[in-house]
């Protein structure tokens, strides 16, 4: 069955630029040193620094029709945290849907799974933390959710959270805690 939540609780864009500009190892500390996604979801090019309120998606594996769906739930200020149901390296974004955020003034994806079109993601200025780079395009034909509550670097992450990520990494603040953290 396919889910998909409309108008989500969201941070007030100061306290997410705030949260930003500290970077993540300062808020993951200030966030009792939690929050801290797997290593292994780095940034596809260096020197981009974002925070932003986690639109999520579940997709089926090696397909992204549901990041489609998303991007309809979508707000200036989100970042969209991508958790397909089981591994595959397949890219599940590129300049396509990186120009269909942006336009929504989206300010980054996170993903535990592939991204490509690295080079264009960095010449427009769209930021992606990613578990892989890989050319091989996805399928749209599977159901999933958005906006319900993922697993993502071994972490959840709900609708509405806080999204920091550098070229340190990626840290999760409840939505709820955010002021505080900053």
């Amino acid at each position: 069955m396919s889910v998909v939540v409309r108008n989500i609780p969201r941070s007030k864009p100061s306290t997410l630029d705030g949260l930003a500009k500290l970077g993540v190892a300062t808020v993951h500390e200030a966030n009792r040193r939690s929050g801290l996604l797997s290593a292994r979801i780095r940034p596809v090019f260096p020197g981009a620094r974002v925070a932003g309120n986690a639109v999520t998606v579940e997709t089926g594996a090696s397909d992204n029709w549901m990041l489609h769906v998303a991007v309809e739930q979508c707000q200036a200020g989100d970042v969209m945290v991508i958790a397909p149901q089981s591994y595959s390296a397949t890219a599940y974004f590129g300049d396509l849907l990186a120009t269909m955020l942006k336009t929504r003034g989206v300010r980054g994806l996170v993903i535990d799974g592939g991204v490509r079109d690295v080079q264009v993601l960095q010449g427009m200025g769209f930021p992606a933390w990613a578990e892989s780079i890989c050319a091989q395009g996805p399928y749209k034909d599977k159901i999933g959710s958005v906006n319900m509550p993922i697993v993502v670097g071994g972490l959840s992450v709900r609708a509405g959270d806080a999204i920091v990520a550098d070229d340190d990494g990626v840290c999760v603040v409840r939505r709820e805690e955010a002021d505080a953290v900053l």
